[in-house]
């Protein structure tokens, strides 16, 4: 067979197999689409399905077939990113500065510390610091994964619970809308490199400029025109960023933060996301799964997601529960807040994968790192909906 033919087989099973599981195992409770196509990606890479038919694997995963896939997946993510950018609305954060910067503050810095810990811990040993990263920059950036809370997942499972349009998911919101702008701030620190810091210090520069001309561009547009617009800026940032040594992704966010969601229609926003979700997330998940490594042994690398795990959960409800004695909540509220402040999936990926691309974090780490959001992930709803149902919150 050709290219073109391996790589719609590819294709197949990517959508094909997480689909099946996902539907016939009715596993939406505590497993939903988007977790079940991160765990397949896992298990169609190289670590399961290349050890068990490595002829197999060979032949479908040709270099060829890895590139193309790769292409989607990175536009995929930039998208993805962009749309979560556009997103963040900081003014209801801005109004309730107190309650939500002591919030926002303990539920980032407390699991950030933990897990910084936990990576002091792992590297004790070799096998957990990328080729390219001091080490400063490795627990950092471990420590960052723990504390980071996937906005647009939260957003789905929010959806899921039906409590995002109440004032508990709009606080929630606010909470990790904040936590998100900290998390590419500390991404770009970790980032910085000494020797390109010319370009990025013109990357900055000319993004400042460019941002406010854009925005004075996109007010007189029609909407339709903004979408096309919107993602001309999203490659030329993406391309800017990487250029500079940061990351595309960097790009990406910085793209969409500038924008102002009331230029968009908010069903239009949401069927896009869904859409990208349907379409070409399945693909970033599946490349995903094909940098994962367990060179140091399944069970090694299970104990340290296990470590990571206990870090950022742990972490995350320690310092919402610390947030809630402050501010006066009852004790379930700051227990079901902090477990839905926890979710990691798709924005812990994004950032382990950039820091696996500049070589701060080795294929083991982000496999532990992977399998850690995997499961931050699972747990959200099974603990939640019970509390919710009971109306403990």
């Amino acid at each position: 067979m050709n290219t073109a033919e391996i790589f719609l087989i590819a294709i197949l099973i990517i959508f094909a197999a997480p689909y099946l599981v996902w539907r016939l195992g009715r596993t939406d409770y505590w497993a939903p689409l988007v977790v079940v196509q991160i765990v397949g990606g896992i298990i169609l890479g190289p670590g399961v399905l290349g050890a068990a038919f490595p002829a197999y694997y060979a032949y479908v995963f040709t270099p060829q077939v890895i590139g193309a896939l790769n292409g989607i997946a990175w536009w995929a993510v930039m998208l993805f990113v962009w749309v979560a950018g556009i997103e963040l609305d900081l003014r209801q954060a801005w109004t309730r500065r107190r309650e939500t910067g002591v919030t926002a503050g303990l539920a980032l810095a407390v699991p950030l510390v933990a897990g910084s810990l936990a990576a002091m811990i792992l590297l004790q040993w070799p096998g957990w610091a990328g080729v390219n990263g001091a080490r400063w920059q490795v627990v950092l950036g471990i420590g960052m994964a723990c504390a980071v809370t996937a906005l647009p997942i939260l957003i789905l499972l929010m959806e899921k619970l039906e409590i995002l349009r109440e004032p508990l998911g709009q606080r929630i919101l606010r909470y990790a809308s904040v936590d998100d702008i900290a998390i590419w701030g500390v991404l770009a620190v970790i980032l910085l490199d000494w020797e390109r810091m010319g370009r990025q210090l013109a990357f900055l520069a000319a993004f400042a400029v460019a941002a406010v001309l854009v925005r004075k561009l996109m007010r007189r547009l029609a909407e339709r025109d903004r979408w096309y617009v919107g993602l001309i800026w999203l490659a030329l940032c993406g391309f800017g960023a990487d250029w500079s040594g940061l990351h595309f992704m960097v790009g990406a966010f910085l793209s969409g933060a500038i924008l102002d969601a009331e230029w968009f229609d908010q069903r239009e926003m949401d069927g896009f996301r869904g859409n990208i979700l349907l379409a070409v997330m399945p693909v970033f998940f599946l490349s995903t799964g094909l940098r994962t490594s367990w060179e140091g042994g399944g069970l090694v690398v299970f104990g340290a997601a296990a470590l990571l795990l206990v870090a950022s959960v742990g972490g995350k409800l320690v310092g919402v529960g610390i947030a809630g004695r402050i501010l006066g909540w009852p004790k379930r509220e700051a227990w079901a807040i902090g477990w839905l402040l926890q979710t990691k999936a798709l924005i812990m990926i994004i950032f382990a994968n950039i820091l696996l691309d500049k070589g701060i974090i080795t294929s083991a780490t982000f496999t532990a790192l992977l399998l850690m959001a995997v499961a931050s992930t699972m747990l959200t709803i099974p603990v939640v909906s019970p509390m919710l149902r009971r109306g403990k919150v």
